[in-house]
């Protein structure tokens, strides 16, 4: 049976032994992250700590420490390969990253979005403190058409950025009264305001401005995901575009039209499930309210894309079953 826990976790080193925590430090960053090199200044009395959001799809994590390099040389990229895509934003003090030929200065509303695929070195200092969420690197290539690892400064301090940047801190601010569908939930739409950030000149616009038929259809989609007469050929017609159009657009984001609007009737089911308001309702009446056939197409489709049945959610308790693609 698929998680439903959402895991809220501290670690410090103050629960360590003075010699021991650089080696506790490495090994715990490790865990939570990658196989990376980390270089100590000092080793004698080393501070830091984390706090860990995470369910079985998405992960945050507050970081803070004394002064430390963290590396990810070419051999670690090949013999501990990870594809995957960290947001990097501080909270506080200052960052350097470099990858590639690009060198990044982090300061709080300059963050960036980093790959694990390939080289980099980060420096940080004493007095920061910041953010970092994994992202499954399919969201982002998907989306933005890619088939090389990118790296993007991410202006967090104004317009959408600012969004995203207040959706990150408040995601962890607010990690004490989350239920694994709501941080799941808002996960989901932050990275996917983040790819229309890191977008830039990156994704194809023609023909048809193709970013822009995406946005909207993936929101006219999930706004109208319970009517059960929703196809690609409606969606098209009620934004006054073509169907190849919205085609075009979903196929550089790795999906289609059918597959999109399964997907937000799931996780329309999946946030509907726990909710008081629909408590009342039986598997087969919440079925036809957010827009499946039949409650046989739903139990089908739930099954295959969070590993359980609707019925086996709803009897569990309170909490929504946590979303399990793979990373």
């Amino acid at each position: 049976m698929a998680s439903e826990t959402y895991v809220v976790h501290a670690s410090t080193t103050r629960d360590v032994a003075l010699r021991e925590r650089t080696d506790f430090w490495s090994e715990h960053v490790t865990s939570c992250q990658s196989r990376m090199g980390y270089g100590y200044p000092r080793t004698d009395d080393f501070h830091a700590g984390t706090i860990r959001q995470f369910t079985d799809t998405h992960q945050l994590v507050m970081f803070w420490s004394d002064t430390i390099t963290y590396t990810r040389t070419a051999g670690q990229t090949r013999h501990a390969p990870d594809e995957d895509y960290r947001l990097l934003l501080p909270v506080t003090g200052e960052m350097v990253m470099r990858q590639g030929d690009q060198e990044l200065r982090l300061v709080p509303g300059a963050g960036c979005l980093v790959t694990f695929a390939t080289p980099f070195e980060l420096r940080q200092d004493v007095s920061a403190r910041a953010l970092i969420m994994s992202i499954a690197a399919q969201e982002v290539n998907g989306r933005l058409n890619r088939s090389s690892p990118l790296t993007a400064a991410i202006d967090l301090a104004s317009g959408l950025g600012r969004v995203v940047g207040d959706m990150l801190t408040g995601l962890h601010e607010e990690r004490d009264t989350l239920t694994t569908g709501q941080f799941d939930a808002v996960s989901d739409r932050l990275v996917e305001l983040l790819c229309m950030l890191a977008a830039g000149d990156d994704r194809p616009t023609a023909p048809g401005h193709l970013t822009d038929v995406e946005t909207m259809v993936r929101r006219y989609i999930r706004e109208h995901a319970a009517d059960p007469g929703m196809t690609g050929i409606t969606v098209a017609q009620a934004l006054g575009w073509s169907l190849r159009q919205v085609q075009l657009a979903l196929q550089h984001a790795g999906t289609t039209p059918r597959e999109l609007i399964r997907e937000e009737r799931l996780r329309l089911v999946r946030d509907r499930l726990p909710a008081p308001a629909y408590r009342h309702m039986t598997i087969t009446e919440l079925a036809y309210a957010s827009g499946f056939s039949s409650s046989s197409a739903l139990s089908t489709a739930f099954r295959q894309r969070f590993g359980v049945c609707p019925r086996e959610v709803r009897h569990a308790g309170p909490r929504p079953v946590g979303d399990t693609r793979p990373s």
